[in-house]
Order: structure tokens, then sequence, then C-alpha cells
């Protein structure tokens, strides 16, 4: 069974939401953090990338730097940029993009689940990613930026989702990149209930995005847990800020490949390799995978549309996946891609850019680019199930959920 408990948000005044709530701390270089928080003081950006605030040459991971987003936080907590809840509630968080529309349950998960597996992972963490958030949750005592999980959908929770929504938004606006993003309260008592028990019959919840920061909030919990050992397992530093959605509204976008050579081949001297593997269709436009175990590829300005074997295809929950079809099979083996997390003749491009990306790529600086059919929700579920990991850079989830809509104090 699943702890997903309902909490007392810190969440900005209605009037200021829409500057305030930020893209993930990870979306930006330091530059460009800057530039968002010169033009825009009280994005969450101040806060979650507090760097912005010194000057270039400042060390970004200095203990002042997480001392720093505390003091903003609290200024602005005393301002009234921000406000606290006092009733223990779930939220409901609905974003829009392009007409589509998936809608999360905000609350606050266990750690305990993560540890023992409730919580199920489908990629490995870096320690030198996650220190710069254990650093940041620890010393603002509070998650800033949601985890993105997923579940297998449940009516009950259906239904209190569609109440809430009926009885009208908290917030609703749309940010600069065209997203609609709509937030609803639910404090009743009967509806906690039911949402609580509803995730208590759940046994299986998924990270979806945000495995460093997961792993980040776990580590500062366990820290706490050193700290007081006294701890009864309710203290808020025992769960971590999460958005629940249901598999059924998750759509993933595909996360394209570009390389910056051949591998010392020919054009036709790589056609031939990859044609050992793969049907070769020359087209005449760009080519977007619309089925599994087919591909797009860009070269020498011509579309291709390759088409899998029988016999490299697998049933495997990893092997399966069509960006280990590709790798195994044309990256490694034909372009000597032996670590794509590594190896700089690789790049990788999200599926939100658009397949034109792919052709401005091979005019600038690739040679040949290749256009991916996306990952499934049902494939993440799988790998994950199995207690595998996912091939680098297979999920590309689209819209990115806010930071600074709602905090968890801890």
């Amino acid at each position: 069974m699943a702890q997903v408990r309902p909490f007392k948000c810190v969440r900005p005044a209605a009037n200021v939401v829409d500057k305030v709530a930020a893209l993930p701390y990870d979306v930006y270089n330091r530059a460009e953090a800057k530039q968002v928080v010169e033009k825009n003081p009280i994005s969450f950006l101040a806060i979650d990338r507090a760097e912005t605030q010194f000057d270039d040459s400042h060390d970004m991971y200095a203990d002042d730097v997480y001392e720093k987003a505390r003091e903003i936080f609290e200024k602005q907590l005393a301002e009234g940029i921000y406000e606290s809840d006092e009733s223990l509630a779930y939220y409901v968080y609905a974003l829009t993009m392009d007409g589509r529309t998936q809608t999360g349950i905000v609350a606050c998960s266990s750690i305990d689940d993560y540890q023992n597996g409730v919580i199920k992972k489908h990629e490995n963490t870096r320690a030198e990613k996650e220190a710069d958030r254990i650093h940041h949750v620890d010393t603002m005592s509070a998650q800033t930026g949601p985890i993105f999980l997923a579940y297998r959908a449940n009516e009950v929770i259906r239904a209190e989702v569609a109440k809430a929504k009926a009885a009208g938004s908290i917030y609703d606006f749309t940010s600069e990149d065209g997203i609609r993003h709509q937030v609803y309260k639910i404090d009743n008592a009967d509806s906690v209930k039911a949402i609580k028990e509803a995730f208590d019959g759940i046994n299986e919840i998924y990270i979806a995005d945000g495995h460093h920061r997961a792993a980040s909030a776990v580590k500062v919990g366990l820290k706490r847990r050193d700290e007081n050992p006294g701890y009864t397992g309710d203290e808020e530093f025992n769960f971590f800020l999460s958005v629940l959605f249901p598999d059924e509204e998750l759509m993933i976008l595909p996360y394209n490949r570009v390389l910056m050579d051949l591998n010392g081949l020919s054009t036709e001297a790589f056609l031939a390799e990859v044609a050992k593997k793969f049907d070769i269709e020359e087209l005449n436009s760009a080519f977007e995978p619309d089925k599994k175990a087919t591909f797009g590829m860009f070269l020498d300005d011509k579309w291709y549309k390759l088409s899998a074997h029988k016999d490299i295809l697998s049933t495997d929950p990893v092997a399966g996946l069509d960006v280990a079809i590709l790798q195994d099979n044309l990256l490694d083996p034909i372009l000597g891609i032996k670590n794509p997390k590594t190896d700089p003749r690789i790049d990788f491009v999200g599926g939100i850019r658009g397949i034109g990306e792919l052709e401005k790529r091979c005019h600038e600086d690739a040679k040949v680019a290749f256009s991916m059919y996306a990952t499934s929700i049902a494939e993440l579920f799988d790998v994950a199930d199995a207690g595998l990991l996912m091939p680098p850079k297979s999920t590309w989830f689209e819209p990115k959920l806010r930071s600074g809509i709602f905090i968890h104090r801890i």
C-alpha cells in the first residue's frame, strides 16, 4: 500500500502565482537563470537557483548560496508573496498543452515507500547531482520541486478530482510557454479520506520524472531521522512533495538522437551496414514514427524510414525498447557509440523541439539524426516492475511541472 497523504501547503498568493511559478531548476544554465530572475525578481528561480543573487564568479554550490535561498523565501513569505494553508489538503494540478490536459494529485509521498520499492524507479541517480538538491532542501527545510509520479488510474480518485474541478479553481493562469495551469484545493474531510484510502489500496507508484529530486528528498529525510532518533515516522521530513498522475492521462514524447559523424564510414558503406538489421525506405518528406520498431533517419538532406528486422526485436522490457533497439543494433555496432551517456559524438533532442530541430542540427553540427517512436507509459511501468533500468534519454515528459506553486515545509 502507498502512503500518500495531505499536507499544509505553502503557496503563492493568487495575484502573483503566474510570476512565481518557474520551470524546474535544471532546465536552465546559470546565465539563463540569472536572466529570468533579473527580468522577474519574484520568479521561484531566485530561490531555486540562488546563485542568481551573486556575482558570476561566486561558487554556485557555496553554503551562502543556500542560505540566501532560505533568506529570500522567508522574506517573501513575510511580505505576503507566499501564504501558508492551515488545513491539511490535497491539491489537484491540471496542465493543458495543445488542447490536451493531464491532471495530478499534489500530495506528500513516503520515503519508506521509496526505500521499500512501493515507489519504483527506472533510472540510476548520480551523487554529484543529488548533492545540490540535498543541500537546498536541508537548508530551506522545505521541498520546493515536486516529483512527477504515476499510478494506474483509480475510479475513486478520478471521481474526487472531478468533484474538485466542479467546485472551482484557486489558480488559473497561462505561463509564457502557453501551458495553462489550474489548481484546485481538496480539504473536505470526506474527500481527503476517500483519496487517502484509495492510495492505500495502490501497491505500485512509479517515478516518471525527477529521480534526482526524489533521491535527494529521501536522503534529507533519512538524515533528519538520524538527527532525531526519537522520530515517530509522522514528521514531515518522512514525506516528500509529489504530483501523482494516472497513467491514462500521461503522454511521453520521443527523445530523438543526433550523431556528429558516421564513424569513418562513407554514406554508402553506412547504409549498407544499416541494411543488415533494418529495412530502409527513402522518403520525400520528414518522417516521425507512428509505431514501434520504426525510426526516421535524416542523412545528407534525405529522410529515410528504418524498420527493424524481426530477428532483432525482443520481449525483454529493456531490450525491447525502441531506444535499445537503435542503440544495440546501429549506434553501438555501426557508429561506435558504446556509452551514450558520455560519448561527445551523440546528442539528444527532446521531442518538444519538433522534427525540424533534427534537420537544423544536421545543417549545423551533426551528420545524421534519428526520430524515435516514443516510449509508452506501459513500457516504463514494465521496466520498473522488473527492477530494471531504462537506457539513457528514453523518455521526455511534457509539460513540465512548475516549481514554487507548492512548497512542503519539513
